[in-house]
């Protein structure tokens, strides 16, 4: 499950969903950041009102941070957790970066390499490996937290070709959002463990028009507000896959103040193709197609009614419906 961030879903819903996961068996639950609610907080509140189920970041953004203060949040949290979470990060996009964090938006693959490298030293207690663009003579420091338990597993965002391709070699996941299944399966697999998580919106409602309409929203606001006319990755995304019109149609609402309008103008076979939205007795089979196209686990997104969203989830995961593909 993905509680998002506010103002999509607000800190007591976040902390009701949460509480209804946990009990319910759900695998995890994953928190993200845009340029609002920041997401170590928000992870830190939720594992004290939890117990059992994971907690991941979907994803902490690679600008807000340097790669060391990302160690210590991720070091931290896996201790206050007791080790149960997950560490997704992602470079945003140019709107975001420089936007908000006034960081170019330059080099995003290999920046998000050495950013990779430099966490996993440091949760691994290693020093940090010398920067050439800083240099200086202090000595290297090692993370100064106990290191009794694993250190947690690094996913990362990856929208764009050579990102992906980056994230299968150096990653111990892939969460892609908003994607269309027919790329869940295009690469093969590393030779070591590999989870592919993609994030999906999911509504259920009586109909399946209901149920679309419910996810419009989100996604007109991903197709029209996390990107720029000239870099926008979603829609490049959807473009490859034959279904880039009506998301470039969104964009253009978006941007010209029409924020209804944004989700309206988008196609049922790019809602279909990127969410669940459907009547809860379809979910089971929603998921088996995820998992069919490559999908190890899928992060949902609850949209609509989503106490129902979530309870349709637990009500799957804790029946005999086999989801496996």
């Amino acid at each position: 499950m993905f509680l998002a961030y506010w103002p999509w879903i607000g800190p007591g819903e976040q902390v009701e969903l949460a509480e209804i996961a946990d009990r319910g068996g759900l695998d995890a639950l994953w928190v993200a950041e845009a340029w609002g609610q920041e997401v170590v907080a928000t992870l830190g509140a939720l594992s004290a009102r939890t117990s059992r189920i994971a907690l991941g970041t979907a994803v902490m953004q690679i600008p807000a941070r340097r790669p060391a203060t990302a160690a210590m949040a991720a070091a931290t949290l896996q201790m206050l957790s007791g080790g149960r979470f997950r560490l997704g990060l992602g470079v945003s996009g140019p709107q975001v970066s420089e936007g908000w964090y006034e960081q170019p938006f330059d080099r995003p693959v290999s920046r998000t390499r050495r950013y990779v490298e430099v966490v996993r030293a440091a949760l691994a207690g290693d020093e940090l490996p010398p920067d050439d663009d800083v240099g200086g003579e202090m000595p290297r420091l090692k993370l100064l937290l106990p290191r009794d338990r694993q250190p947690p597993p690094i996913y990362l965002g990856a929208l764009g070709p050579r990102a992906i391709d980056q994230c299968y070699a150096i990653a111990d996941g892939w969460l892609p959002f908003i994607v269309g299944t027919d790329m869940l399966g295009e690469r093969p697999r590393p030779d070591r463990p590999f989870d592919v998580s993609p994030v999906v919106p999911l509504a259920v409602a009586a109909t399946v028009e209901e149920a679309r309409d419910a996810v419009r929203p989100w996604l007109g606001f991903y197709f029209g507000a996390m990107g720029t006319p000239k870099k926008h990755f979603l829609i490049e995304l959807a473009e490859r896959q034959g279904l880039g019109a009506s998301a470039r149609e969104a964009q253009r609402c978006y941007l010209a103040g029409d924020r209804d309008g944004a989700g309206a103008v988008l196609a049922d076979e790019l809602i279909d193709a990127t969410a669940i939205a459907t009547t809860p007795d379809r979910v089971a089979g929603r998921l088996r197609e995820l998992r069919s196209a490559g999908a190890d686990s899928v992060i949902s997104v609850p949209l609509g009614d989503r106490r129902a969203a979530v309870e349709t989830l637990v009500a799957v995961r804790s029946s005999d419906v086999d989801i496996a593909p």
